[in-house]
C-alpha cells in the first residue's frame, strides 16, 4: 500500500480546527488514549457512546469546513497536510456513522466499562484491557491511503480488511462485557455476525460516500484514486502535459508567486515548451522539427509499488500492472497525495522512449505558483557530490545564479519542491555499483527535507535495463513508459505533416503515411525512433516505397525495402549528414569518397555493436570500446585499417548519431562515459554487417602460385569477433537472410564451401590472434565451439539446406560429426545462448548412398514436434531393415549418463523415465524390426499403447500389439510378465470414449 506516516485522528481534528475542549472530551471517552496528543488526562475507561458522539460531531464539522480550511492553506505544503487530515478523519468517522447504522441487539450506550464492572470482574480476562487495545488503533488510525498507483478496488479492499481489524478489537472489547454476557445466545450470534461482517462493508461504503463529498471541496481527492477516469478520454491522445497544469492551476490561485532565484529557475523551465523536439540541425535542409508543445504526446505507462523480491527489471514483473493512458491525472495525483512523499517515483523506459524529455515537459508545466520543478541532469553534475550540491550546481547552470538549497525553497514563497532528477541509469553504467544506493539516498532526502519542514517530491528516472542494479526504498513507486500505441503514432504522423506540410510542398514530397512506418512497428512505437524515420523519409520519401500510385509527374514508388535494407539505408543516411555536417560542403567530396567515409563510419559503429554483442550487455564504456578498438586495429594504424581513430581520440564523434546514446557522468574531474543504440535492432544489425563483410572477405583469398598443400585461410579478424556469442538470436537471423540474398547464387555457393572449409581447418587452431581482446572471459575451447556454430549459421544462411557430408567432408561417419559438434557447441553456450541456437535450425535423418546422414536447415515458423527416430538410422542398419530383432545391455548405463551429465534438459528427461528404466529397463535397448519400415524400442511401443493406444485406428494398434510380442522374447522374463501386465486388462474401448462410455 506505500509508506504510511501516522497521523493521529486528534492531529487531524486539531489541523481542520476542531474546538479543543471537544478534542479532549473524545480523549476522555477513548479512556485517554489521545492524551499523546491533546495532553489530556484519561482515566483508562473506555465510553463507546460518548467516543461515538464526539466522533461524529466533530468529523462532520470538520468535513463541513473543509473548503474554508484549504482556503486559507499558507501554499502547497500546508494544503497536502489538511488534506492529509481530512482524509484521516473520514476513516474513523465513516467507522462510527457504520456503528450508528448497525441493528444490533444491545445500545451501544449500554457498551461501556465501569469501575463497578472492573470490580465485578476481578480474575476475568480484563475487558479493559480490550477497550485499550480498541481504542488505541482507533486513534493512531494507521489506514490504509488511496494512491494515484492503485486502482480504487484494491484501496477499498484493504479499508475493508482494516476496518475488519478495528472491528474485531471492539468486538473482544464488547465481549468481556457484563451486558454482553447478560444476551441470549442466538443475540451474541447475530451481533457477531453484525460487527464481524456487517459493519466493515458498511464502513465502507460510509468512506466512499463522504471521499466522494471531500473530492467536490477538494480536486486533489479525484486525483488519487484512478476511478475518476472517465471512459470517454481513454482513447484520447494528450498533448504535452497540458492536463497537468489544468488539472493543478485551479489549487494554486492563492499561492504566494516565486521571487528570486526560484521566478529564474520558473522561467528557465517554462522556456523549454518553446524548444524544437529535436536539434534542426539534425533534419534535412527545409524541414521544420516542431516545439514540444507542439509535438510531445503523453505516453501511456504502467505502474506498480515496488515489493517483494521480484522487481520492474523483468518483464514478467510489469504483467500485473494494467497499461493506463492518464498520465496527467497519475502525475497531479502524485505529486498532492497525501502525506509527506518518503520515496522517490522511479520512471523506467527503453532508450528513446522519451524520459528526459518527460522530465522537461512537466517542468515546464507544474505551476510555479504552487510547484518549485527543479531538474537535475545527473549527466552535467559531479558524480562523487552529494544530492544537496548536485542540486546547487544544476540550479546554476539552469539560472547563472549561486544559490543554496534552503535559499532556492524559501524563495519559492510556499511552492513545493519537485526534484526531477534524470539519468539514473548513466551514473550506474558509468560508475558502476557504487551509486547503487542513489533511490535510497533520495529518499534519506526527502526525509530529512520533511523534518526540516521543507517537504518535497522527487521523480527519478532511469533505462529498464538496469532496473535490477538499484536498490529500492521501501514505498518507491514504479512508473514504465509504455510504446505508442496505433493512435498515438497517427497522431504524431499529423503533427509531423501539418509542420512540415509547406516545405514537403515546395520539394515535391508526400506527407508520411500511417501505412509506411506501420510496417515498421518496432521503430515507429518509440518517439524518437519515430522521429528518425521522419527525418529519414523527409530527405526523398525514402521510407514509402510501399507501390502506392504516385503524385502526377512523380515516378513510380520502389518495391517496398525489407528490414535489412530499411535499416542499411537509415544508417547510411544518417551516416551522409553526419558527414557533411562534420566537414567540407557537400559539394567539395565526391560521392565516392562521401560513401567510403560513410562506411568507415558504419564500421566504427559496427566494432561498438560488437563490443556489446561480445559482452552480452545493452551498453559499453567509452574506456572499454577504446581498448577494443586498439586491440584490433592497433592506436597508429587505425585510420589505415579504414575505421578511423580509437575511441580515445573521437569519442565525442559516436554521439552525433542520434541513434547512440552516450551516457554520461562527471566523477573526479573526469567525464566518464557509455554507449548504447536506441534500439537493440540498430546494434544487431551492425554485428550481422560487419560478420558477413569479414566473412566475405574470404571470397577475395588468392593461394600462392606454387602451392604443394592446401594454402590455410585468413580467418583471424573473423574468429576474434566470432568466438565469443552466437549470432543465433531470430532478430539477427532475419537481418543475415535479408542481406545474404543480396549475395550473388554463385558467390553464395563458393562462400559456403570457404566456410565449410575454415570450420574444418580452425579444429586445428592454436594460435591467438589480437590477444588483447577480450570482451569476455571464455575458455579456448568455448571460443572455438561458439565460431564454429556461427560458421555453421552462416553457411545455412547461404545454402538454405546442407547435409552433414557437405559440413564434415573428411568424417567418415557424418551424421557422428555433427553430433560431436553439437555437443562442443552445447558447453560452449549458456542455457540461453543454447536455446537459441537450438530453435533455429532442424534436422531430418537421411540415407545416403555411402550411409547414413542428416539434412540441417534454418527453422521457420513455430518448433514443430520432431521426426519419429528410426532406431534403423541410430545403429547404421538399412532404411527399411527386416532383418532379426536385436538388442543391447547398456541400457543402465544410459540412465546412469543421463544422471552424470547433471544438466536440466537430462535430468528433466532422466526424472519423467525413472519408472520406464526401473520397471522397463531392457526394453528399452531392445528393438523390433518391420519389413519396410522403421525400427522401435519394445519399451517405446509399450508407452505408445499405453499413452496413445485408445486414440489410434484399430489396425494400427494391432500391429501395435504385435510388435510388443515379437520383441518380448528380447527382454528378460521378469520385465516380459510385467509388460504383459501392463497391456492386459479389459479390452480397449471403441475410439474416442472414455471410462464412462460417454464421448
Amino acid at each position: 500500500m506505500g509508506v504510511r506516516r501516522l497521523l493521529s485522528f486528534s492531529d487531524a481534528l486539531v489541523l481542520l480546527g476542531g474546538d479543543p475542549p471537544a478534542v479532549a472530551a473524545l480523549d476522555r471517552a477513548l479512556g485517554g488514549a489521545l492524551n499523546v496528543a491533546t495532553g489530556g488526562v484519561g482515566d483508562g475507561l473506555v465510553r463507546i457512546a460518548d467516543a461515538r458522539g464526539s466522533v461524529l460531531a466533530l468529523g462532520r464539522d470538520a468535513v463541513r469546513g473543509i473548503g474554508r480550511r484549504l482556503g486559507r492553506a499558507d501554499g502547497r505544503a500546508e494544503r497536502t497536510e489538511l488534506l492529509h487530515a481530512a482524509h484521516t478523519v473520514i476513516v474513523v468517522l465513516a467507522w462510527f456513522q457504520a456503528l450508528e447504522e448497525l441493528d444490533l441487539p444491545v445500545r451501544v450506550e449500554d457498551l461501556e466499562l465501569t469501575r463497578g464492572d472492573q470490580l465485578a470482574l476481578a480474575g476475568a480476562p480484563r475487558a479493559d484491557g480490550r477497550g485499550a487495545a480498541f481504542a488505541r488503533s482507533l486513534a493512531a488510525t494507521d489506514a490504509p491511503v488511496p494512491a494515484p498507483h492503485l486502482p480504487h478496488e484494491a484501496v477499498t479492499h484493504e479499508l475493508e480488511r482494516w476496518y475488519g481489524g478495528l472491528s474485531a478489537r471492539f468486538l473482544d472489547f464488547a465481549e468481556g462485557l457484563r451486558v454482553w454476557s447478560g444476551l441470549p445466545r442466538a443475540a451474541r450470534d447475530e451481533a457477531r455476525r453484525a460487527i464481524g461482517a456487517g459493519l466493515p462493508r458498511e464502513a465502507v461504503r460510509q468512506y466512499e460516500s463522504l471521499y466522494a463529498r471531500l473530492a467536490q471541496e477538494a480536486p486533489e481527492f479525484g486525483f488519487w484514486t484512478t476511478q475518476v477516469e472517465h471512459r470517454a478520454t481513454r482513447a484520447e491522445v494528450r498533448r504535452s502535459l497540458a492536463g497537468v497544469a489544468d488539472l493543478l492551476a485551479g489549487l494554486t490561485r492563492t499561492a504566494r508567486p516565486p521571487t528570486d532565484v526560484a521566478a529564474a529557475l520558473a522561467r528557465s523551465s517554462e522556456a523549454v515548451l518553446a524548444r524544437p523536439v529535436l536539434d534542426a540541425s539534425t533534419g534535412p535542409a527545409g524541414i521544420r522539427v516542431p516545439t514540444l508543445r507542439e509535438m510531445y504526446l503523453d505516453p501511456d505507462f504502467r505502474v506498480r509499488e515496488v515489493a517483494g523480491s521480484s522487481g520492474p527489471a523483468t518483464e514478467s514483473w510489469w504483467e500485473e500492472a494494467p497499461v493506463r493512458r492518464d498520465l496527467t491525472g497519475y502525475l497531479a495525483g502524485a505529486l498532492t497525495s497525501a502525506g509527506p512523499a518518503e520515496a522517490p517515483l522511479l520512471v523506467l523506459g527503453q532508450p528513446g522512449a522519451g524520459k528526459s524529455v518527460l522530465t522537461r515537459v512537466l517542468a515546464a508545466r507544474l505551476p510555479s505558483a504552487g510547484f518549485l520543478p527543479v531538474r537535475v541532469p545527473l549527466r552535467d553534475v559531479r558524480a562523487e557530490d552529494d544530492l544537496q550540491e548536485q542540486i546547487e550546481q544544476a540550479v546554476r547552470t539552469a539560472t547563472g545564479e549561486r544559490a543554496s538549497w534552503p535559499e532556492l525553497v524559501r524563495a519559492a514563497g510556499g511552492a513545493v519542491p519537485v526534484l526531477l532528477l534524470d539519468g539514473f541509469d548513466e551514473l550506474l553504467q558509468t560508475t558502476g555499483v557504487h551509486h547503487s544506493d542513489f533511490l535510497t539516498r533520495v529518499a534519506r532526502f526527502q526525509q530529512r527535507e520533511a523534518e526540516q519542514g521543507r517537504p518535497l517530491r522527487a521523480v527519478v528516472t532511469s533505462r529498464i535495463a538496469v532496473a535490477d542494479r538499484a536498490r529500492y526504498p521501501e514505498g518507491l513507486v514504479a512508473l514504465r513508459l509504455e510504446p505508442f500505441r496505433p493512435e498515438q503514432i497517427r497522431r504524431w504522423l499529423a503533427l509531423w505533416n501539418d509542420a512540415n506540410a509547406d516545405g514537403f510542398a515546395a520539394r515535391g514530397l508526400r506527407p508520411l503515411t500511417w501505412q509506411a512506418v506501420a510496417r515498421h512497428p518496432a521503430l515507429a512505437a518509440q518517439p524518437l525512433l519515430l522521429t528518425m524515420l521522419a527525418l529519414y523519409d523527409a530527405a526523398a520519401n525514402a521510407l514509402q516505397r510501399d507501390g502506392d500510385t504516385p503524385p502526377a509527374g512523380a515516378p513510380p514508388a520502389d518495391d517496398p525495402l525489407d528490414e535489412a535494407e530499411l535499416y542499411e539505408e537509415l544508417l547510411t543516411s544518417f551516416a551522409l549528414r553526419e558527414i557533411e555536417k562534420a566537414g567540407p560542403g557537400p559539394a567539395a567530396v565526391p560521392d565516392r569518397e562521401a560513401q567510403a567515409r560513410a562506411e568507415r563510419e558504419l564500421q566504427r559503429l559496427s566494432l561498438v555493436a560488437f563490443a556489446l554483442h561480445n559482452r552480452r550487455r545493452q551498453w559499453v564504456s567509452a574506456a572499454e570500446l577504446d581498448e577494443d578498438l586498439a586491440a584490433l586495429l592497433g592506436r597508429a594504424s587505425a585510420a589505415e585499417a579504414g575505421f578511423r581513430t580509437p575511441l580515445g581520440a573521437a569519442d565525442v564523434a559516436l554521439g552525433r548519431f542520434f541513434f547512440v546514446q552516450r551516457a554520461q557522468s562527471v566523477r573526479d574531474g573526469h567525464t566518464l562515459a557509455t554507449y548504447e543504440f536506441l534500439h537493440a535492432t540498430f546494434g544487431e544489425y551492425l554485428v550481422v554487417r560487419l560478420a558477413l563483410h569479414v566473412l566475405t572477405g574470404l571470397l577475395t583469398h588468392r593461394p600462392p602460385a606454387l602451392s604443394l598443400a592446401e594454402s590455410r585461410l585468413d580467418d583471424d579478424l573473423a574468429y576474434t569477433l566470432l568466438s565469443y556469442a552466437p549470432l543465433s538470436s531470430r532478430q539477427m537471423l532475419r537481418f543475415a537472410g535479408s542481406m545474404v540474398r543480396r549475395i550473388p547464387g554463385g558467390e553464395r555457393d563458393r562462400l559456403a564451401r570457404i566456410l565449410v572449409r575454415v570450420l574444418e581447418q580452425h579444429g586445428e587452431r592454436t594460435e591467438e590472434p589480437h590477444p588483447a581482446y577480450r570482451p569476455g572471459r571464455l575458455r579456448t575451447t568455448a571460443r572455438h565451439g561458439v565460431y564454429g556454430a556461427n560458421l555453421v549459421l552462416v553457411v545455412l544462411l547461404l545454402k538454405g539446406r546442407v547435409t552433414a557430408a557437405e559440413l564434415f567432408p573428411s568424417w567418415a561417419d557424418r551424421a557422428s560429426a555433427w553430433h560431436r559438434h553439437v555437443l562442443l557447441w552445447r558447453s560452449s553456450f549458456d542455457e540461453e545462448q543454447w536455446t537459441d541456437f537450438a530453435l533455429s535450425v532442424e534436422t531430418r535423418r537421411t540415407w545416403a548412398g555411402y550411409g547414413r546422414d542428416l539434412e540441417i536447415a534454418l527453422r521457420t515458423g513455430a518448433p514443430d514436434t520432431p521426426d519419429p527416430v528410426d532406431m534403423n538410422w541410430l545403429y547404421r542398419y538399412p532404411r527399411g531393415n527386416d532383418g532379426p530383432n536385436w538388442s543391447r545391455t547398456y541400457w543402465d548405463e544410459l540412465w546412469h549418463k543421463l544422471d552424470v551429465s547433471g544438466g536440466t534438459n537430462d535430468a528433466v528427461v532422466r526424472h519423467a523415465m525413472d519408472p520406464v528404466f526401473a520397471r522397463l529397463g531392457p526394453a528399452v535397448t531392445t528393438f523390433v524390426t518391420s519389413p519396410g519400415g522403421p525400427a522401435t524400442s519394445v519399451a517405446h511401443d509399450v508407452l505408445e499403447l499405453l499413452l496413445g493406444g485408445a486414440d489410434l485406428p484399430p489396425g494400427e494398434r494391432d500391429a501395435l500389439r504385435a510388435r510388443v510380442r515379437r520383441g518380448l522374447d528380447g527382454v528378460p522374463p521378469e520385465v516380459r510378465e510385467r509388460i504383459r501386465r501392463l497391456l492386459a486388462g479389459p479390452a480397449d474401448p471403441p475410439r474416442g470414449t472414455g471410462p464412462r462410455g460417454g464421448a
